[in-house]
């Protein structure tokens, strides 16, 4: 099993499966509008705009378990990162990703690459899991890692 086979909910209430992702390299990420980490939607969005045509995804997962710190529908959320960071990056309907309630894909990628001693759980906003052209996730960066000093691990994917 690998990335590719898991769907990821839209805000639209519609599915995407991963797999039309094939070939491309994805930068999962739970987000939220109200943190200290905020600001690296900027980050994501210089990556997307850099590399998106190139063959990376960033993927946003607005996900409200750490602080209450993303509290809005996703009307609300998409109308911030658009407004405020002008994110033209896809964001997917808000998940949960520790729990039982934690989305598949998101308990999938905490298995495949465990965090800071081994830990599964994920911390904290704005945790990064980097998923190779195949589908194996083969990163996993805490939340105080700019989503630029991945850079040189998204270029060694795509090329």
């Amino acid at each position: 099993m690998n990335a590719h086979d898991f769907i990821i909910a839209m805000p639209d209430g519609s599915e995407q499966a991963l797999s039309k992702f094939a070939g491309k390299v994805i930068l999962a990420v739970n987000t939220a509008s109200k943190c200290g980490f905020t600001p690296q939607y900027e980050g994501l969005e210089a990556l997307h705009k850099k590399y998106g045509e190139k063959g990376l995804v960033v993927l946003a997962f607005p996900c409200n378990q750490f602080g209450g710190q993303e509290p809005g529908n996703a009307e609300e959320i998409r109308n911030f990162c658009t407004l405020k960071y002008d994110v033209t990056f896809p964001i997917t309907a808000k998940i949960e990703v520790n729990g039982d309630a934690a989305d598949p894909l998101w308990q999938h990628m905490k298995q495949q690459q465990a965090g800071l001693l081994g830990s599964r759980a994920i911390k904290w906003n704005f945790t990064k899991f980097l998923i190779d052209p195949t589908g194996k996730v083969v990163g996993r960066y805490g939340p105080q890692v700019k989503p630029v000093a991945r850079e040189k691990d998204i270029e060694r994917l795509l090329a």
